[in-house]
């Protein structure tokens, strides 16, 4: 029985750029690219009132093509059908183990006249029917769909009919119904969801709010009823501030209050003038009218969230036309819980803990998420289309979701290669082809228009920039395209967008989140450390690439990016979530800023919900102080960590002991803060003197970054470190507390830091010496005390002391000596079969006995290193971590020398090609950025600039060592008899002289016996 079905114009598509009719006249490409378009745009204009336009742009109408596309269209379908016959009468098949692509051709549409209840199509009834009442009510866009099956065609007529013949998938139905143009909707009083962002709302000219309603599925804006405005803070009384013209005869001036503040600097009540005005931008013209302005460059909507004490990434509820906390209350049992747990700290410190507690067990939402990503026409090799400009097609966009399924629409252009597909294509893929590119623009945006999270990977840079001016150059009403400028990044219209680009490149995230797993941020860099997966490589430009390694290039970049979020049980995301709750940032906010600006924003709530003045970081300097150490690192302030003088040789049964969360610890327990190292006013005089630097500190009342850092810790330590491993607990719950710990982690770890850069607000250079120093007594005192029990120390780093073949008993005395006299955690951190050292600071390579080992410092782990050079050092490794014995490395000796002679052959006699050589670093910023020295990478990409290829943050540029002035020269551009080979030699020399210091052999050993037999060959 026949079945109504749409019309699907992509599969005209197919043909267009099949079909040897190419040379079509422009009349007639236009005719049919209309048609294309008109099923995704017409519904929504009608909605919107608005019609279709009458320039032609976006106006349908048939043409007599129809036909001809009706004509070709069958031709298709029997030449398939013969392909299919002719391999079942020779006895093949085009399945594999019975497990192939459907026995059905089922092609469905309303092509040149064709009755649009027939369905055009060959195979047997059964399969007809079943895939005919699958395709009902047409997916998004114009276009064909498919369910990929896991082996992949042997043919190209195999391939087309696995596309063509393929079923729909059931969820892209569903979104082809959904708004072209959505927006979030108005919450009212009794709606509920988890806050993830605040924002200025221009339109409005109010704060607002935006919640997810993890029960509805639907994305809520909240706006601000209260009255709330911009403003400043001044020490000028109101009746003087009536005097300056420039302020209340502004446009943009509201009024003026007088409020009370609690100044921690100083240490007394004060009354301040609160200027109050209009718009966010006006306190950037007016603060400058005034000599002294506090709290005046902090971000409006993160204001709102420090004013009304609210907690992003949190369950909201609207009431009474005001947002209300959910769930924030402890249970009795559980604050019973934490009151035992912190039990000895003071009253106020028990009390932040128990608030904190709903932070951490508070389950996270769980948004629907899609990964986006484009490929753009490119018209020569290495050269990165200008996103504002947009001059060139979108010629695929592909999308992969957290619900399974994954689609890609492609740009139908004549010439397209159609190679059989070198591999298989990813299940659940949907593929929509499309003739027109306006078409394939707006069914991009419906998907983006309908999902809460969307997630890029450089989007912000790169990908919706890119899609916003294509759209606005086609033609597209601004009104559908669903990105909007914010500051520095771009967010959507109706849900959040998070960039994984900016998210993997915060340095804290990358450092203690993920242990440097990863040393560039590409996205193949990250996906290979996190996933243990990579990009599809490619030759060619990705113009240039066929039908389906285009599919295959462009869905693996998206499938990736959403990973990213997925993994171990949706770590990322959580992580996100969790950084939200602790940092007071909203989620468009948070993942794309650094660590100190995560712990300015903790503060800055901190000190709002106290009642205190947040102090400048002129008036902090001014107050406390300057530095009194001298430092031994050139650039530094002030002396750093203590780092002992390592020996040189190799040393087995190494144990290092590590001082867990040294500097954190250190915080607490001195009361280190802003406000209380130095202070000009302790009560009760209680103050005590820092070693060898002499800063005094306040220790009669809790300081604010010792609170808050010591809180993180103990929770970290005390509670969920502890919950993590706690078998008793569901597999879930265990992975919610391991990353809840992590959350933790990263925060302490960079809490000690922030306070020594002059960026930072609450720059305090008392207090980040005074740490350092400290920790520097403690090793020292460690240190004397390991000697005095018959410890042999043999190097020691900020926080870890390697020791040899320690006795149990010397290690538990040395331990509890510890815990006793500092308060601190020694923990024995590894445990190396040897430990071999250069002789350099933070240089070793520590094996374990499984073999594994670890490398500190050596050059062959940073990433100017060449490919070849990787691979070599990674070999000795191995050699390495085979030594059982002693008497191994004798064998070893051997095995290193013959292996680095004959590297050292390789490159004399110029036996390595440029891939092989190529250093590939990635371009961090705008080249027009690096203006203090221009580093290799850059160097070799002003030579690409010049060669006529653009180059942008994120790429990674690939160049070679070359002789003559510049030293380097990119891949692309270079020839291998230009090579310097005495340069790569130097490098080889570099990386492995550290090594074989270790193992007691020289360089000229290497090569020395190589030139001798130079010699007498001549």
């Amino acid at each position: 029985m026949a079945k109504r079905v749409r019309k699907r114009a992509g599969e005209r598509n197919l043909l267009e750029f099949l079909s040897p009719a190419r040379g079509l006249t422009r009349k007639t490409n236009t005719a049919t690219s209309n048609v294309g378009k008109q099923r995704s745009h017409v519904r929504e204009a009608e909605k919107a009132g608005k019609g279709t336009r009458e320039d032609g742009k976006l106006q349908a109408g048939p043409g007599s093509i129809e036909e001809f596309y009706e004509s070709r269209f069958r031709e298709l379908l029997s030449e398939i059908a013969t392909a299919k016959n002719d391999a079942h009468e020779g006895g093949e098949s085009a399945s594999e183990n019975g497990k192939g692509y459907a026995n059905s051709i089922n092609i469905v549409g309303n092509l040149g006249g064709a009755a649009p209840d027939t369905v055009l199509g060959v195979g047997t009834a059964h399969d007809m029917s079943a895939s005919s009442a699958s395709r009902q009510d047409s997916s998004i866009g114009s276009g064909v769909a498919t369910t990929a099956d896991r082996h992949g065609p042997t043919s190209v007529p195999q391939a087309l009919e696995s596309i063509i013949a393929g079923k729909h998938v059931g969820f892209l139905e569903k979104l082809s119904s959904l708004p072209l143009v959505r927006k979030p909707v108005e919450a009212r009083d009794g709606v509920e969801g988890f806050l993830l962002q605040t924002l200025y709302d221009s339109e409005s000219g109010v704060a607002a709010a935006k919640v997810y309603d993890d029960r509805e599925g639907i994305v809520y804006i909240y706006r601000d009823k209260t009255g709330y405005k911009p403003y400043f803070l001044t020490d000028i009384p109101p009746d003087k501030i009536q005097e300056i013209h420039d302020i209340v005869r502004h446009k943009g001036f509201d009024r003026v209050e007088v409020v009370e503040k609690f100044d921690l600097l100083r240490w007394q009540q004060r009354k301040v003038t609160k200027i109050v005005v209009k718009t966010p931008d006006v306190v950037r013209v007016l603060r400058e009218k005034v000599p002294r302005a506090w709290e005046a460059n902090i971000k409006f909507h993160h204001n709102y969230i420090y004013d009304y004490g609210l907690i992003p990434g949190m369950r909201y509820r609207i009431e009474n036309g005001r947002l209300v906390a959910v769930d924030v209350e402890p249970s009795k049992k559980d604050e019973e819980y934490i009151r035992e747990i912190f039990k000895g700290e003071d009253e106020s410190t028990i009390e932040m803990a128990v608030k904190w507690f709903p932070l951490f067990e508070q389950p996270p939402p769980k948004p629907r998420r899609v990964a986006i990503d484009i490929e753009v026409f490119t018209p020569f090799k290495g050269r990165i289309p200008d996103a504002s400009k947009a001059s060139y097609p979108v010629i695929s966009v592909a999308f992969s979701s957290d619900e399974g399924w994954r689609a890609i629409f492609v740009l139908a252009r004549p010439g397209m290669p159609m190679e059989p597909p070198r591999e298989p294509l990813p299940d659940n893929l949907h593929v929509e082809i499309f003739d027109d590119e306006r078409a394939l623009l707006l069914e991009t945006f419906r998907i983006i228009a309908n999902y809460p999270i969307v997630l890029s990977f450089n989007g912000d840079n790169f990908d919706f920039p890119y899609l916003y001016n294509r759209a606005v150059k086609l033609g597209i009403p601004r009104d559908y395209i669903p990105f909007r400028a914010r500051g520095d990044y771009i967010t959507v219209t109706y849900g959040f967008h998070i960039d994984l680009y900016k998210f993997f490149s915060i340095k804290a995230i990358q450092t203690y989140a993920f242990g440097n797993a990863y040393r560039e941020f590409t996205l193949d860099a990250v996906a290979s450390a996190l996933l243990g997966e990579h990009k599809v490589e490619v030759e060619s430009t990705v113009s240039d690439l066929p039908f389906f390694e285009l599919i295959r290039y462009n869905v693996r970049d998206a499938d990736l990016t959403l990973k990213l979020t997925s993994f171990n049980n949706d770590l990322v995301w959580t992580l996100i979530i969790l950084l939200m709750r602790i940092s007071k940032l909203p989620l468009e906010d948070v993942t794309r800023s650094q660590v100190s600006a995560w712990i300015k924003s903790l503060f800055y709530w901190e000190h709002r919900r106290r009642g205190y003045l947040i102090p400048t970081r002129e008036e902090i300097i001014r107050l406390k102080g300057d530095t009194r150490s001298a430092a031994l690192i050139k650039g530094k302030k002030y002396q750093g960590a203590l780092v002992l003088d390592p020996p040189s040789g190799i040393y087995f049964n190494v144990v290092v002991l590590d001082f867990a969360s040294l500097y954190p610890s250190i915080i607490k327990r001195w009361n280190l803060s802003y406000e209380t190292v130095n202070p000009v006013y302790c009560p009760d005089s209680k103050l005590v003197e820092v070693p060898d630097v002499g800063h005094k500190v306040c220790m009669s009342i809790p300081g604010l970054t010792s609170q808050i850092v010591g809180l993180l810790r103990d929770y970290r330590v005390k509670i969920y470190k502890k919950k993590a491993k706690d078998k008793s607990l569901p597999v879930m719950m265990r992975a919610w507390y391991n990353t809840v710990q992590a959350a933790m982690k990263v925060y302490i770890n960079a809490s000690y830091g922030v306070f020594g850069a002059e960026s930072f607000p609450f720059y305090a250079p008392p207090v980040a010496e005074s740490v350092t120093a400290i920790g520097r007594y403690t090793i020292r005192q460690t240190l004397q005390k390991a000697g005095e029990i018959g410890l042999r120390v043999l190097y020691g780093d900020t926080d870890s002391l390697f020791i040899w073949n320690p006795s149990e008993e010397g290690l538990r005395e040395l331990q509890e000596y510890v815990e006793t006299n500092f308060g601190l955690d020694l923990e024995v951190d590894k445990v190396y079969k040897f430990v071999t050292f250069s002789g350099l600071k933070k240089n070793y390579i520590g094996a374990y006995e499984d073999g594994s080992v670890d490398v500190k410092g050596l050059v062959a782990k940073k990433r100017n290193t060449p490919e070849f050079l990787k691979k070599e050092f990674k070999e000795i490794l191995a050699i390495l971590g085979s030594v059982k014995t002693p008497e191994d490395f004798i064998r070893v000796r051997d095995s290193i020398r013959d292996r680095l002679r004959k590297v050292y052959h390789g490159l004399r006699d110029m036996e390595f090609n440029l891939d092989e050589l190529a250093i590939r670093m990635a371009l961090n910023k705008p080249v027009e950025a690096y203006t203090k020295n221009t580093p290799q990478h850059v160097k070799a990409a002003k030579q690409l600039i010049r060669a006529g290829v653009q180059v942008l943050p994120g790429d990674v540029i690939s160049f070679v060592k070359v002789k003559g002035k510049e030293g380097v020269k990119p891949v692309q551009l270079a020839r291998l008899p230009e090579v310097d080979a005495e340069k790569y030699i130097e490098s080889v020399k570099g990386v492995f002289e550290q090594i074989l210091l270790a193992i007691n052999m020289s360089w000229d050993e290497v090569i020395g016996s190589s030139r001798l037999e130079v010699f007498f060959k001549r």
